[in-house]
């Protein structure tokens, strides 16, 4: 099917690559590398385009998820993880902003430049575990305490999948402390626009030469559609088959992991 039409495929200069569902299944134990993904991405790199992963990871630094990832096999820097701490860093320090965390402890790292005192704000973040009652409501307090209550989340993903089944993601409580402070929360990553446009100038391509992967529906595919990029659907990671009815996301193909989508790419070029 994919191989039918492949005008998709043509004058392609740079990839956004989404990393949980496309390159690994993250898991308690560290994860798993999904079949031929690691080998697909020297590939990309051998054959001369330019590669940006493109990720909502907010449960560790770049610095170790980097790591991770290079022990899982894949050929990736820092330098090419575009990811949503630093991008909130960026916007707290430009708007003078001073954040309560909700977030996963071992991305603490990213802020620790950042001043926390007498906060003004919330950050929220995938923290997993430390999503309790106790650390909601917490947060749930700071943000109804103040005159015009600023709630920043790093993504909106209803869930993910990790290799033990799917899991919560960040923005089912990002709708909760909306809901309860009726506040409307400002998205730092995938989908929104400013965050694929970071990622496509780290890339250096103008997004009609850009072709984001990912699993995510709306994420992943929507988001990059919306920034004028072509984007693919795989059918790996949490991708489930009435994804491929979604009524307002058409990915520009479907393919069924990251390997096949740059055999058709690489076919092309």
């Amino acid at each position: 099917t994919a191989m039918a039409s492949c005008g998709w495929a043509r004058a392609v200069r740079g990839l956004l690559l989404d990393v949980s569902g496309v390159l690994y299944d993250s898991g308690a134990d560290g994860g798993v590398p999904i079949a031929g993904s690691a080998e697909a991405v020297r590939r990309i790199k051998a054959s001369g385009l330019k590669l940006q992963l493109c990720t909502n990871e907010t449960q560790a630094t770049r610095e170790n998820f980097v790591r991770k990832l290079r022990g899982l096999g894949f050929d990736v820097s820092v330098a090419e993880v575009t990811a949503p701490a630093p991008a909130a860093c960026r916007l707290l320090r430009e708007r003078g902003l001073r954040p309560h965390l909700l977030v996963h402890d071992d991305l603490l790292p990213e802020f620790a430049e950042v001043d926390k005192t007498n906060p003004n704000c919330v950050v929220l973040g995938d923290a997993a575990e430390n999503f309790t009652y106790a650390n909601l409501n917490e947060a749930f307090r700071v943000l109804i305490g103040m005159e015009k209550p600023v709630l920043i989340s790093l993504g909106k993903g209803r869930y993910y999948k990790e290799t033990d089944g799917l899991k919560l993601d960040v923005g089912a409580y990002m709708k909760a402390l909306e809901y309860a402070c009726d506040v409307q929360a400002e998205v730092v990553g995938k989908p929104s626009k400013s965050f694929f446009e970071s990622a496509l100038a780290e890339l250096g391509v103008p997004p009609e030469q850009a072709i984001m992967i990912g699993d995510d529906i709306v994420s992943d595919v929507g988001g990059a559609q919306q920034c004028g990029m072509r984007a693919l659907q795989v059918r790996t990671g949490k991708y489930r088959p009435s994804d491929e009815n979604h009524p307002q996301v058409k990915p520009d193909a479907y393919v069924n992991n990251l390997a096949e989508a740059v055999d058709i790419i690489l076919q092309h070029l």
